[in-house]
């Protein structure tokens, strides 16, 4: 396992218009600076937090998630973020990670925000998915599900933990944003792992306020990067070797209690 290079994309959104999100997105990618493993855009990147999934939904291999599969292949990295996607007769807020070989998987938003009525349009998922970059385990969930540390808990067999780094794609408002900021790092420090928290900024369609904020926290909780309400593009060298040294000295998955999570 190599060091882990992170790249978050802190930005504001045009409001249900996925022509000129992923026309400005397009525009961010070819400004980063280094070469890097993983693109992290926010939640429903596309359009927006907007519960008119009807008008703006899209079905899977369309435009957006070819746009995202050429993002991959063009940069060489995984690209990450949620949008709209209608199945059947469902509506999900459905995170992909598209690799650049063009392969990918997807993560079902368990946890809708009732706040705004995310649960009566959308349908919420039922598994966690874990990815791996460079021998990293990577566990990537959806705003609301940072409020839920029993379905992001680092579960450890024979004491060796589910992954290595948890992702969080948002559209957190910025009158929440202390919720966002202490969470992050509770994440991190309980689950053993480093934690990384991407959100936008601007006023959505709404009128709701984001702030941003993204974040990436040490397994200890310590802060390696916070961005305030300015967009941004960086990208963040994580350690293997700190992560191993730290896990080797403070092992308390070997304490952990056993559960099992009922659907």
């Amino acid at each position: 396992m190599q060091d882990l290079k992170v790249t978050l994309i802190q930005s504001e959104l045009h409001w249900q218009n996925s022509g000129a999100n992923l026309a400005m997105f397009e525009e961010k990618i070819w400004q980063i600076e280094e070469p890097t493993d993983l693109i992290v855009l926010p939640e429903m990147f596309n359009t927006g937090f907007t519960m008119d999934a009807q008008s703006v939904a899209e079905q899977m291999n369309l435009t957006t998630f070819k746009w995202m599969k050429q993002m991959a292949a063009q940069t060489s990295a995984v690209v990450t973020g949620s949008f709209i996607v209608k199945e059947n007769s469902n509506y999900y807020n459905r995170l992909i990670w598209m690799r650049p070989d063009g392969t990918w998987n997807k993560y079902d938003k368990r946890h809708l925000f009732r706040m705004a009525n995310e649960h009566e349009h959308f349908s919420g998922g039922q598994e966690i998915i874990i990815e791996e970059i460079k021998g990293w385990k990577i566990c990537p969930l959806v705003c609301y599900d940072l409020r839920f540390p029993v379905w992001s808990r680092n579960k450890s067999t024979n004491g060796e933990l589910g992954y290595d780094l948890l992702l969080y794609v948002a559209n957190w408002p910025a009158v929440r944003v202390v919720a966002w900021d202490t969470l992050l790092k509770a994440r991190a420090i309980e689950n053993l792992a480093y934690c990384a928290g991407l959100n936008r900024v601007g006023k959505d369609g709404n009128n709701i306020a984001y702030n941003g904020h993204s974040g990436v926290y040490d397994p200890k909780g310590e802060t390696l990067y916070l961005e305030d309400e300015k967009e941004a593009i960086k990208t963040i060298t994580i350690s293997k070797e700190m992560l191993t040294t730290y896990r080797e000295k403070f092992p308390a998955q070997l304490d952990a209690d056993g559960f099992e999570i009922t659907k």
